[in-house]
């Protein structure tokens, strides 16, 4: 078997399936696709409600729906699939070693390397919730594959912790398969999740959202019997005093997500400690030359859309490395933001490796009425300004584009992305 490949992509989700065909359309380029599921599709094989692919197909998809559009896609392709296929370490040269019941252990060679390892979900350890350890606790993604993948209720009266939006959709999913949803409690005072999942999955079906409030005990020998809730203070600390019970018999968790990165820091890549992804340039390149990382495990996104407009920009960016090398990184424009914005995504951009434009994410910290987003250089001239938003919310992934040709004002310096309230006159 040859071993030898000009991109390897790790992952076989949203954003290693647009990668992967992304660096195939570049042309000439031999592509490996490596998945440690039996399946292509990742998590979206367990999203079968509606909503997905409104901004990448202009029509609304399941999970599912979605997916299999990549994946016809792949069909039509000479891309090579490994299943089955477990990474367990990759050198800066970008060796992969993997593992599989087919080729027992071995090293794959390749010219550039994307990682889409995805993320994972935030286990109860995480977030320190004391009490007992009884049956009846879950993470919502765990409960979603028990229900929508292999047909398991996982509980009859449900509370559910964190207003996460697998959180919420759990919510739903739950009471439409005949289970009593009590409610949904958030530590914070305004919800995680999409505005537009609060309305379809909460409101819709009347189910109360606890705002400032946090899980503050655990009580059950063999099967959760109730749980006490407490309210919380401008910190997120639960409030002596305000205890209260509520009797169920299963508590579900969407309390964040975690970028899948333990391979990513075991090679070196340097890591954001704000969105615990990758460092990565502006065409999602990391620290470590020729490899690159997209969807989940860069960021966490909100909508699938955006995984995939940034996969295809990675993918894309893997094929161009493996066929002509190093990007040139005159004029290094380092990305920096204010206090008021919690991150930003790509942290550097190289100007002369910038065709059109450039993309930034980011997400705010706290919620902005009547805002715009600005962008400034080091001598605090505007890069660029952009329209007025009646509304910016953490919940909501934001996204800029910065045409080239301003970024040069910028060049071999730094650019700051800010918020600013647009004052009355």
């Amino acid at each position: 078997m040859n071993m030898n490949y000009d991109v390897a992509i790790i992952g076989a989700g949203p954003a290693g399936l647009a990668a992967a065909y992304s660096a195939w359309e570049q042309g000439d380029t031999k592509v490996l696709l490596i998945e440690r599921n039996e399946e292509l599709g990742g998590i979206l094989n367990q999203c079968i409600h509606n909503g997905f692919g409104l901004h990448y197909f202009k029509e609304e998809l399941t999970g599912p729906e979605y997916a299999q559009r990549f994946i016809d896609k792949l069909g039509e392709t000479d891309i090579t699939v490994m299943l089955n296929t477990m990474v367990t370490d990759i050198s800066a040269d970008r060796v992969i070693t993997a593992i599989n019941p087919e080729n027992g252990c071995f090293d794959i060679q390749a010219k550039a390397v994307v990682l889409a390892m995805g993320c994972r979900e935030r286990p109860r350890g995480a977030i320190s919730t004391p009490g007992t350890r009884p049956a009846g606790i879950y993470t919502a993604g765990a409960a979603q594959r028990y229900a929508n993948i292999n047909g398991f209720l996982v509980g009859k009266n449900i509370v559910i912790f964190g207003s996460g939006d697998i959180g919420l959709i759990m919510a739903r999913r739950m009471t439409l398969e005949g289970a009593n949803v009590i409610g949904v409690i958030e530590r914070g005072p305004s919800p995680s999740g999409l505005t537009r999942n609060i309305v379809q999955c909460l409101d819709d079906f009347g189910i109360p959202l606890y705002l400032n409030h946090t899980v503050t005990n655990i009580i059950g020998r063999n099967r959760l019997e109730k749980i006490v809730i407490s309210q919380t203070d401008s910190r997120k600390n639960p409030i002596p005093g305000t205890e209260r019970e509520i009797e169920c018999d299963t508590l579900l968790l969407s309390v964040g997500l975690i970028p899948e990165n333990d391979i990513s820091e075991a090679t070196g890549i340097v890591m954001d400690p704000r969105t615990n992804g990758a460092v990565v340039y502006e065409n999602d390149e990391t620290s470590v030359e020729g490899i690159f990382a997209c969807g989940n495990i860069l960021q966490v996104h909100d909508l699938v859309d955006y995984v995939t407009a940034e996969s295809i920009r990675a993918g894309k960016a893997a094929a161009v490395y493996a066929k002509k090398g190093k990007a040139d990184d005159s004029g290094l424009i380092q990305v920096f933001c204010e206090d008021n914005i919690n991150y930003c995504v790509p942290q550097k951009i190289r100007p002369a490796n910038v065709e059109k434009n450039v993309d930034i994410s980011f997400r705010v910290r706290d919620r902005h009425e009547n805002s715009r987003i600005v962008v400034k250089a080091d001598n605090g001239e505007y890069i660029a300004r952009y329209g007025i938003k009646p509304y910016i919310i953490p919940a909501e992934m934001q996204r800029i584009t910065i045409p080239g040709k301003l970024l040069a004002k910028a060049a071999g310096g730094n650019i700051t992305v800010g918020i600013e309230k647009e004052e009355a006159e």
